[in-house]
């Protein structure tokens, strides 16, 4: 298929509408065929338990070009368990497994002409959602629900690309224990975006969220999981049951355990021992490593010896295997990579 004339190498981060979206219905106890169509509008009533109670999950991955013209996505299925797990969470009916990752398929399908041609540097975000739509007025979860998936050709998601970000550590807690900190539910978000405004007017380019009960650990930041590099080339990163389970940070720990024989270790990390580490990224499906050079305690400033021109020499060799194996340089383990067409 033909590629969209668009400047694929000069892409931002935001939204592009393309031809078809999918669409499922869940009504009287069962989901519906669903389709493709070609309306990006949603109709709904101004009821909608969306709208009342925030009854709203999603999730991100993305489809890439590879190297030999195939095109692909990253663990979909990954992706399925973890909405599964979300809508069970905010008591919605998990939308079927194999359903998802074909609906994902379909959508890239059917969209691929947007599919950013190989070594553009920009990707086809897909955005799987559901919701409850139907009229709730009183405090309870929806009976009908609406599963959706679009999909945006994307560029970096933030605008240096690789260089190396500053952070700052947030005033504001990202979520409690025992709360919805380890789900992908839209209300997290919302909760997020103040601090994430207050850190850019500050002159920051994300927040770092200790963990709400002590103020003494490090979580994550408002969309991604944090991994860090000790001197001795050992990769660490935090654990905690308030933490977003990220597919990338698991999938860059396998890398740095199996392909490039480091040590890997998930534990807490402790904010005091933050400036012992050599190096230091954000992980997740929109930036896949972001390195962060710097980190700002309330004026007090953590440079990490990597600095704040490039990526450390262990957060590169991270990205370059994931992100080879995600565009076929590289083998990937067995059942990471779904080819589309």
């Amino acid at each position: 298929m033909e590629k969209k004339n668009l400047d694929w190498e000069n892409m931002g981060f935001s939204y592009m509408q393309t031809d078809k979206r999918y669409v499922a219905n869940y009504k009287d106890g069962k989901w519906d065929d669903g389709a493709l169509i070609d309306d990006a509008n949603i109709v709904m009533n101004e009821c909608a338990g969306v709208l009342q109670y925030s009854q709203s999950v999603f999730e991100g991955l993305k489809a890439y070009t590879t190297e030999d013209g195939h095109i692909v996505t990253f663990r979909p299925d990954l992706n399925a368990s973890r909405m599964v797990d979300s809508a069970k969470r905010l008591e919605m009916p998990p939308f079927p497994e194999d359903r998802f990752v074909d609906a994902v398929a379909q959508v890239v399908k059917a969209n691929a002409a947007y599919v950013p041609p190989y070594g553009s540097g920009a990707t086809l975000y897909i955005r799987p959602y559901m919701f409850g739509i139907n009229p709730v007025i009183g405090v309870k979860p929806a009976d009908e629900y609406q599963f959706r998936i679009f999909a945006t050709p994307v560029g970096p998601y933030f605008k240096g690309g690789a260089k190396p970000i500053t952070i700052c550590v947030s005033d504001f807690d990202r979520a409690a224990p025992h709360g919805t900190g380890h789900i992908k539910a839209g209300l997290n978000y919302a909760m997020s975006l103040h601090a994430i405004v207050t850190a850019h007017a500050n002159g920051f380019d994300e927040n770092m969220y200790l963990d709400s009960a002590t103020r003494t650990k490090v979580e994550e930041t408002g969309g991604a999981n944090f991994i860090f590099v000790t001197k001795d080339n050992k990769v660490v990163t935090p654990h905690s049951s308030t933490i977003l389970p990220s597919i990338t940070r698991r999938s860059i720990m396998y890398v740095a355990e199996h392909y490039l024989g480091l040590e890997v270790e998930e534990r807490d990390v402790y904010f005091d021992e933050v400036k012992d580490f050599a190096e230091c990224g954000l992980c997740g499906t929109a930036a896949v490593i972001s390195p962060v050079g710097k980190v700002v305690d309330h004026g007090k400033e953590i440079c990490f010896p990597s600095g704040m021109e490039k990526m450390g020499p262990v957060t590169q060799k991270l990205y370059d295997t994931l992100t080879g194996i995600q565009m076929g340089h590289i083998e990937a383990p067995e059942g990471w990579i779904k080819v589309i067409e």
